[in-house]
C-alpha cells in the first residue's frame, strides 16, 4: 500500500472511531485495540497508530504507558473550558464574517434553527444546531480558525450525547433567533455578545426533566 493510501485510510479510521465515539457508541475509558480495528478496516497497523494520533490530537483518545490506547475521559472542568473557548473563537469568527453575511445565508441559518427546534432526538437536534453555528461563521473566510471551531464543536457534541441518552425534550433557542435579529440589524456587538453568552451556557447549569427533576448531567445548549 502506498503511503498516500495508508494516509487516505487512516483518515477513514480516525473519522469512524470520532464518530462513535463522540456518539457515545464507545465509552469513555474504553480500550481502542489496535488489532481488533486493524481487522474490521483491513487495514496493517500503521494506518490504525496514525489514526489514533489523529483521536489523540482531537482530545478523542489518550496514550498509556503499557495500557494502550484509550478513550478519553471528561470532566465538568473541561466541559467548561470547551465552551470558553468556543465564545472566544466563535466571537472572533462572527466579527471576520459579518459583512459578508448575506440574507441567504441568514435565511438558511433561521431554517437551521426551527429545524433545532423541531427535533425529536438529540442527534438531529446537534446537526441543526451545528449546522445553523457553520453557517454564521464560515463567511469569515478563515480556515485554521473554522477547522479548530469544528474540532470544538465535536467535543461539544460528545458531551451532548454524553448528557442526553435519552428522554430528550425540544426546545425554542431564543438565542440563535436573538442573533439573527440583530445581525439582520447590522448590530454586530449585541450579535457577538449574545453568541458569546449563548455558548457560554455550556455546562453552567443543572438540567432538569419536565417535571422538574433534576438529572446528573450538565447542560449542553450551545
Amino acid at each position: 500500500m502506498s503511503a498516500r493510501s495508508e494516509e487516505t485510510l487512516a483518515a477513514r479510521i480516525s473519522r469512524t472511531l470520532a464518530e462513535r465515539i463522540i456518539a457515545g457508541q464507545i465509552e469513555p475509558g474504553a480500550r481502542l485495540r489496535q488489532d481488533h480495528i486493524a481487522e474490521e478496516f483491513g487495514a496493517s497497523h500503521v494506518p490504525v497508530r496514525e489514526a489514533f494520533r489523529r483521536l489523540e490530537a482531537q482530545g478523542l483518545a489518550v496514550s498509556e504507558p503499557r495500557r494502550g490506547v484509550r478513550v478519553a475521559s471528561f470532566e465538568l472542568a473541561e466541559v467548561r473550558e470547551v465552551a470558553q473557548m468556543r465564545a472566544a473563537l466563535e466571537v472572533l469568527a462572527l466579527r471576520h464574517a459579518a459583512p459578508n453575511l448575506t440574507a441567504a445565508i441568514l435565511d438558511a441559518a433561521e431554517d437551521a434553527t426551527h429545524a433545532g427546534d423541531a427535533s425529536r432526538d438529540v442527534r438531529s437536534w446537534e446537526e441543526a444546531n451545528r449546522r445553523f453555528h457553520r453557517l454564521i461563521l464560515e463567511p469569515c473566510g478563515m480556515p485554521r480558525l473554522l477547522a479548530a471551531i469544528d474540532d470544538l464543536h465535536a467535543a461539544s457534541a460528545r458531551f451532548l450525547f454524553a448528557a442526553w441518552r435519552s428522554d430528550w425534550e425540544a426546545r425554542t433557542d431564543h438565542d440563535h433567533r436573538a442573533i439573527l435579529a440583530y445581525l439582520r440589524k447590522g448590530d454586530i456587538e449585541s450579535a457577538c455578545a449574545t453568541l458569546a453568552r449563548h455558548v457560554g451556557w455550556i455546562g453552567q447549569r443543572p438540567v432538569s426533566s419536565s417535571g422538574g427533576t433534576p438529572r446528573s448531567a450538565f447542560a449542553i445548549v450551545g
